[in-house]
Protein backbone atom coordinates (compact mmCIF):
# COMPACT_ATOMS: atom_id res chain seq x y z
CA UNK A 1 0.00 0.00 0.00
CA UNK A 2 1.27 3.55 -1.10
CA UNK A 3 1.73 5.61 2.06
CA UNK A 4 0.62 9.42 2.63
CA UNK A 5 2.67 11.96 1.35
CA UNK A 6 3.98 14.00 4.10
CA UNK A 7 4.50 17.74 3.97
CA UNK A 8 8.05 17.57 4.72
CA UNK A 9 9.06 14.78 1.79
CA UNK A 10 6.34 17.23 -0.69
CA UNK A 11 8.61 20.00 0.45
CA UNK A 12 12.15 18.24 0.12
CA UNK A 13 11.52 17.17 -3.40
CA UNK A 14 10.38 20.00 -4.19
CA UNK A 15 13.12 21.83 -3.20
CA UNK A 16 15.25 19.67 -5.43
CA UNK A 17 12.95 20.24 -8.34
CA UNK A 18 13.10 23.55 -8.06
CA UNK A 19 15.06 26.02 -11.05
CA UNK A 20 14.69 21.89 -13.03
CA UNK A 21 11.67 22.71 -14.61
CA UNK A 22 10.51 19.45 -13.26
CA UNK A 23 6.30 18.46 -13.15
CA UNK A 24 4.53 16.16 -10.81
CA UNK A 25 1.97 13.70 -11.48
CA UNK A 26 0.01 11.48 -9.38
CA UNK A 27 -2.96 9.93 -10.26
CA UNK A 28 -5.92 7.28 -8.63
CA UNK A 29 -8.14 7.01 -5.51
CA UNK A 30 -6.47 6.22 -2.47
CA UNK A 31 -3.37 8.36 -3.34
CA UNK A 32 -2.52 11.90 -2.10
CA UNK A 33 -5.21 14.72 -3.83
CA UNK A 34 -3.13 15.82 -6.77
CA UNK A 35 -5.08 19.48 -7.07
CA UNK A 36 -4.03 19.94 -3.45
CA UNK A 37 -0.75 18.78 -3.24
CA UNK A 38 0.35 20.49 -6.82
CA UNK A 39 -1.67 23.90 -4.68
CA UNK A 40 1.26 23.56 -2.01
CA UNK A 41 4.34 22.83 -3.86
CA UNK A 42 3.19 25.60 -5.96
CA UNK A 43 3.07 27.64 -3.00
CA UNK A 44 6.50 27.05 -2.33
CA UNK A 45 8.12 27.63 -5.46
CA UNK A 46 8.69 30.05 -8.12
CA UNK A 47 9.21 28.21 -11.47
CA UNK A 48 8.19 24.32 -10.47
CA UNK A 49 5.46 23.47 -13.23
CA UNK A 50 3.01 21.26 -11.69
CA UNK A 51 1.84 18.48 -13.92
CA UNK A 52 -1.58 18.21 -12.30
CA UNK A 53 -3.78 14.20 -13.02
CA UNK A 54 -7.57 15.04 -13.41
CA UNK A 55 -10.12 12.79 -14.20
CA UNK A 56 -13.45 14.04 -15.42
CA UNK A 57 -15.68 11.59 -13.46
CA UNK A 58 -13.92 13.05 -10.14
CA UNK A 59 -14.38 16.71 -10.94
CA UNK A 60 -17.46 18.49 -12.64
CA UNK A 61 -15.86 20.82 -15.71
CA UNK A 62 -16.94 23.72 -14.84
CA UNK A 63 -15.42 23.55 -11.01
CA UNK A 64 -12.42 22.12 -12.44
CA UNK A 65 -11.78 25.48 -14.73
CA UNK A 66 -12.60 27.29 -11.81
CA UNK A 67 -10.38 26.24 -9.63
CA UNK A 68 -7.36 25.56 -12.54
CA UNK A 69 -7.76 29.31 -13.69
CA UNK A 70 -7.55 30.44 -9.77
CA UNK A 71 -4.32 28.17 -9.14
CA UNK A 72 -2.68 29.28 -12.98
CA UNK A 73 -3.62 33.13 -11.82
CA UNK A 74 -1.34 32.81 -8.53
CA UNK A 75 0.90 31.01 -10.24
CA UNK A 76 1.51 33.45 -12.57
CA UNK A 77 0.97 30.43 -14.77
CA UNK A 78 2.95 27.84 -14.25
CA UNK A 79 -0.39 25.40 -13.93
CA UNK A 80 0.13 22.13 -16.52
CA UNK A 81 -3.03 19.16 -16.77
CA UNK A 82 -3.20 16.14 -18.17
CA UNK A 83 -6.53 14.34 -18.47
CA UNK A 84 -6.78 11.05 -17.41
CA UNK A 85 -9.70 8.65 -18.23
CA UNK A 86 -8.51 4.99 -17.50
CA UNK A 87 -10.46 2.93 -15.29
CA UNK A 88 -9.90 3.09 -11.38
CA UNK A 89 -11.93 2.45 -8.20
CA UNK A 90 -14.50 4.77 -9.61
CA UNK A 91 -17.53 3.83 -7.03
CA UNK A 92 -14.75 4.81 -4.66
CA UNK A 93 -15.48 8.30 -5.16
CA UNK A 94 -19.26 8.16 -6.68
CA UNK A 95 -18.50 7.67 -9.98
CA UNK A 96 -20.21 5.32 -12.50
CA UNK A 97 -17.98 2.92 -14.51
CA UNK A 98 -19.39 3.00 -17.79
CA UNK A 99 -17.66 1.32 -20.92
CA UNK A 100 -15.03 2.70 -22.87
CA UNK A 101 -16.86 5.19 -25.23
CA UNK A 102 -18.77 6.54 -22.69
CA UNK A 103 -15.30 7.12 -20.89
CA UNK A 104 -14.19 8.83 -23.74
CA UNK A 105 -16.87 10.52 -25.15
CA UNK A 106 -17.57 12.24 -21.36
CA UNK A 107 -13.60 13.35 -21.69
CA UNK A 108 -14.32 15.27 -24.99
CA UNK A 109 -17.28 17.30 -23.47
CA UNK A 110 -14.88 17.99 -20.68
CA UNK A 111 -12.28 19.10 -22.63
CA UNK A 112 -14.37 21.16 -24.86
CA UNK A 113 -15.86 23.09 -21.63
CA UNK A 114 -12.83 23.28 -19.91
CA UNK A 115 -11.02 25.06 -22.74
CA UNK A 116 -14.11 27.42 -23.79
CA UNK A 117 -14.63 28.40 -20.22
CA UNK A 118 -10.43 29.43 -19.97
CA UNK A 119 -11.31 31.02 -23.47
CA UNK A 120 -14.56 32.61 -23.55
CA UNK A 121 -16.73 34.16 -21.56
CA UNK A 122 -20.69 33.54 -20.92
CA UNK A 123 -20.43 29.97 -21.78
CA UNK A 124 -23.49 27.85 -22.67
CA UNK A 125 -22.52 24.54 -23.43
CA UNK A 126 -25.32 21.57 -23.22
CA UNK A 127 -23.36 17.79 -23.55
CA UNK A 128 -24.60 14.66 -22.98
CA UNK A 129 -22.73 14.31 -20.17
CA UNK A 130 -22.13 18.07 -19.14
CA UNK A 131 -23.85 21.40 -19.39
CA UNK A 132 -23.20 24.65 -18.11
CA UNK A 133 -25.25 27.99 -19.03
CA UNK A 134 -24.06 31.93 -18.86
CA UNK A 135 -20.59 30.28 -17.37
CA UNK A 136 -17.62 32.72 -16.61
CA UNK A 137 -14.49 31.69 -15.09
CA UNK A 138 -12.49 34.72 -12.75
CA UNK A 139 -9.87 34.97 -12.78
CA UNK A 140 -8.74 34.47 -16.14
CA UNK A 141 -5.69 31.66 -17.25
CA UNK A 142 -2.70 33.60 -17.63
CA UNK A 143 -2.15 34.14 -21.78
CA UNK A 144 1.78 34.73 -22.48
CA UNK A 145 2.56 34.58 -25.78
CA UNK A 146 0.59 31.77 -27.54
CA UNK A 147 -0.20 30.32 -24.30
CA UNK A 148 -4.00 31.57 -23.54
CA UNK A 149 -4.24 28.66 -20.99
CA UNK A 150 -3.00 25.63 -19.17
CA UNK A 151 -1.61 23.00 -21.67
CA UNK A 152 -4.03 19.91 -21.83
CA UNK A 153 -2.15 16.74 -21.88
CA UNK A 154 -3.40 13.74 -22.75
CA UNK A 155 -2.87 9.55 -22.39
CA UNK A 156 -4.28 6.67 -23.94
CA UNK A 157 -3.97 4.45 -27.05
CA UNK A 158 -7.43 3.02 -27.99
CA UNK A 159 -9.08 4.29 -31.13
CA UNK A 160 -11.03 6.17 -28.57
CA UNK A 161 -8.51 8.23 -27.02
CA UNK A 162 -6.79 9.00 -30.14
CA UNK A 163 -9.77 10.55 -31.00
CA UNK A 164 -10.32 12.34 -28.41
CA UNK A 165 -6.01 13.18 -27.99
CA UNK A 166 -6.33 14.58 -32.14
CA UNK A 167 -9.54 17.29 -31.93
CA UNK A 168 -9.16 18.05 -28.38
CA UNK A 169 -5.92 17.75 -26.26
CA UNK A 170 -2.62 20.04 -26.46
CA UNK A 171 -0.13 17.56 -26.11
CA UNK A 172 0.26 13.89 -26.14
CA UNK A 173 1.78 11.37 -23.72
CA UNK A 174 3.24 8.77 -24.81
CA UNK A 175 4.74 5.56 -22.62
CA UNK A 176 8.41 4.35 -23.66
CA UNK A 177 7.72 2.25 -26.31
CA UNK A 178 10.50 1.70 -29.24
CA UNK A 179 10.96 4.50 -32.08
CA UNK A 180 9.33 3.03 -34.68
CA UNK A 181 6.03 2.46 -32.29
CA UNK A 182 6.07 5.95 -31.52
CA UNK A 183 7.18 7.80 -34.92
CA UNK A 184 4.28 5.18 -36.57
CA UNK A 185 1.69 6.82 -33.61
CA UNK A 186 2.88 10.43 -34.07
CA UNK A 187 2.37 9.84 -37.67
CA UNK A 188 -1.07 8.33 -37.11
CA UNK A 189 -2.30 11.07 -34.76
CA UNK A 190 -1.64 13.87 -36.97
CA UNK A 191 -3.34 12.07 -39.69
CA UNK A 192 -6.08 11.96 -37.67
CA UNK A 193 -6.27 15.37 -36.62
CA UNK A 194 -6.20 16.65 -39.96
CA UNK A 195 -9.25 13.98 -40.93
CA UNK A 196 -10.94 15.01 -38.03
CA UNK A 197 -10.45 18.51 -38.53
CA UNK A 198 -9.18 19.86 -35.64
CA UNK A 199 -9.64 23.65 -34.76
CA UNK A 200 -6.70 23.55 -32.08
CA UNK A 201 -3.22 24.28 -32.31
CA UNK A 202 -1.63 21.34 -33.91
CA UNK A 203 -0.91 18.54 -32.22
CA UNK A 204 2.31 18.55 -29.34
CA UNK A 205 3.94 14.84 -28.36
CA UNK A 206 5.81 14.07 -24.75
CA UNK A 207 7.18 10.88 -23.80
CA UNK A 208 5.89 9.70 -20.03
CA UNK A 209 8.68 6.90 -19.36
CA UNK A 210 11.51 6.20 -16.66
CA UNK A 211 14.94 6.61 -16.63
CA UNK A 212 18.04 4.89 -14.46
CA UNK A 213 20.85 7.42 -14.42
CA UNK A 214 24.28 6.31 -12.95
CA UNK A 215 27.60 7.75 -13.16
CA UNK A 216 28.72 4.88 -15.89
CA UNK A 217 26.57 2.74 -18.52
CA UNK A 218 28.13 -0.51 -16.58
CA UNK A 219 27.05 0.76 -13.20
CA UNK A 220 23.03 1.65 -14.43
CA UNK A 221 22.33 -1.59 -15.94
CA UNK A 222 24.16 -3.54 -12.70
CA UNK A 223 21.60 -1.32 -10.54
CA UNK A 224 18.59 -1.87 -13.39
CA UNK A 225 19.33 -5.55 -13.13
CA UNK A 226 19.21 -5.21 -9.00
CA UNK A 227 16.10 -3.64 -8.86
CA UNK A 228 14.44 -5.63 -11.35
CA UNK A 229 16.01 -8.29 -9.04
CA UNK A 230 14.35 -7.00 -6.35
CA UNK A 231 10.95 -6.61 -7.58
CA UNK A 232 10.63 -10.33 -8.75
CA UNK A 233 11.65 -11.13 -5.70
CA UNK A 234 9.23 -8.89 -3.43
CA UNK A 235 5.77 -9.84 -4.88
CA UNK A 236 4.44 -6.46 -5.90
CA UNK A 237 1.18 -6.11 -6.82
CA UNK A 238 -0.36 -4.96 -9.85
CA UNK A 239 -3.50 -2.20 -10.49
CA UNK A 240 -5.89 -4.90 -12.25
CA UNK A 241 -7.18 -2.02 -13.80
CA UNK A 242 -3.85 -0.53 -15.27
CA UNK A 243 -3.58 -3.56 -17.08
CA UNK A 244 -6.28 -3.59 -19.37
CA UNK A 245 -5.50 -0.40 -21.04
CA UNK A 246 -4.55 -0.73 -24.47
CA UNK A 247 -1.73 1.34 -24.03
CA UNK A 248 -0.19 -0.65 -20.92
CA UNK A 249 -0.72 -3.95 -22.80
CA UNK A 250 1.25 -2.24 -25.63
CA UNK A 251 4.08 -1.84 -23.28
CA UNK A 252 3.66 -5.75 -21.77
CA UNK A 253 3.62 -6.85 -24.90
CA UNK A 254 7.47 -5.72 -26.07
CA UNK A 255 8.88 -8.11 -23.52
CA UNK A 256 8.36 -10.71 -26.17
CA UNK A 257 10.64 -8.82 -28.63
CA UNK A 258 13.67 -8.69 -26.38
CA UNK A 259 14.74 -7.43 -23.24
CA UNK A 260 16.76 -4.10 -24.72
CA UNK A 261 15.08 -2.21 -27.93
CA UNK A 262 16.53 0.19 -29.88
CA UNK A 263 19.72 -0.07 -27.61
CA UNK A 264 17.33 1.41 -24.75
CA UNK A 265 14.07 0.95 -23.66
CA UNK A 266 14.14 -1.92 -20.75
CA UNK A 267 11.50 -3.81 -21.31
CA UNK A 268 11.76 -6.37 -18.47
CA UNK A 269 10.48 -4.95 -15.23
CA UNK A 270 6.98 -4.86 -16.86
CA UNK A 271 7.09 -8.56 -16.44
CA UNK A 272 7.42 -7.83 -12.39
CA UNK A 273 5.20 -5.19 -11.64
CA UNK A 274 6.27 -1.84 -13.17
CA UNK A 275 3.50 -0.61 -14.68
CA UNK A 276 2.90 2.56 -16.88
CA UNK A 277 5.77 4.68 -17.20
CA UNK A 278 7.57 2.41 -14.81
CA UNK A 279 7.04 -0.73 -17.50
CA UNK A 280 9.66 0.67 -19.70
CA UNK A 281 13.04 2.39 -18.47
CA UNK A 282 15.53 4.73 -19.66
CA UNK A 283 19.11 2.82 -18.54
CA UNK A 284 22.95 3.81 -19.01
CA UNK A 285 24.86 7.28 -17.96
CA UNK A 286 23.52 10.58 -18.28
CA UNK A 287 25.00 10.34 -22.00
CA UNK A 288 22.86 7.23 -22.94
CA UNK A 289 20.18 8.64 -21.70
CA UNK A 290 19.87 12.00 -23.12
CA UNK A 291 21.19 10.12 -26.57
CA UNK A 292 18.06 7.99 -26.28
CA UNK A 293 16.00 11.40 -25.68
CA UNK A 294 17.17 12.67 -28.41
CA UNK A 295 15.92 10.18 -30.57
CA UNK A 296 12.51 10.27 -29.35
CA UNK A 297 12.87 14.19 -29.76
CA UNK A 298 14.09 13.43 -33.90
CA UNK A 299 10.76 11.46 -34.16
CA UNK A 300 8.62 14.98 -32.87
CA UNK A 301 8.65 14.34 -28.89
CA UNK A 302 8.61 17.79 -27.65
CA UNK A 303 7.85 17.32 -23.84
CA UNK A 304 9.95 14.87 -21.46
CA UNK A 305 8.04 13.64 -18.36
CA UNK A 306 10.84 11.52 -16.40
CA UNK A 307 10.74 9.79 -13.06
CA UNK A 308 12.49 7.61 -11.37
CA UNK A 309 12.17 5.90 -7.60
CA UNK A 310 13.16 6.23 -4.95
CA UNK A 311 12.17 9.98 -6.01
CA UNK A 312 15.40 12.32 -4.11
CA UNK A 313 17.75 10.77 -4.85
CA UNK A 314 16.72 10.26 -8.28
CA UNK A 315 15.67 13.99 -8.88
CA UNK A 316 19.10 14.96 -7.61
CA UNK A 317 20.73 12.76 -10.52
CA UNK A 318 18.59 13.53 -13.19
CA UNK A 319 18.36 17.16 -12.61
CA UNK A 320 22.32 17.63 -11.86
CA UNK A 321 23.51 15.17 -14.73
CA UNK A 322 20.61 14.66 -17.31
CA UNK A 323 18.83 18.07 -17.93
CA UNK A 324 21.98 20.16 -18.38
CA UNK A 325 22.69 17.76 -21.38
CA UNK A 326 19.36 17.76 -22.69
CA UNK A 327 19.42 21.79 -22.60
CA UNK A 328 22.23 22.08 -24.81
Amino acid sequence: MRQPISADTARRRRKRSQSRAWSTEATGWGRPDTFTVATSLAARTTTFQPLIAVRPGYWHPAKFASAAATLDHLTGGRVLINIVSGKDNLAAYGDSEGDQAHRYARTKEFLQIVRKLWTEENVTYHGEHFSVTGSTVAPRTVVRGERTHPPLYFGGASAAAEKVAATEADVQLFWGEPLDDVGARIERLKHLSEKLGREHPPLEFGLRITTLVRDTTEQAWADAEAKVAQMANGGISRDPNRFTAVGQQRLLDLAARGEVLDDNPYTTPGKFGGGGAGTTWLVGSAEDVAKSLRKYQALGITHFVLSDTPYLPEIKRQGERLLPLLRE
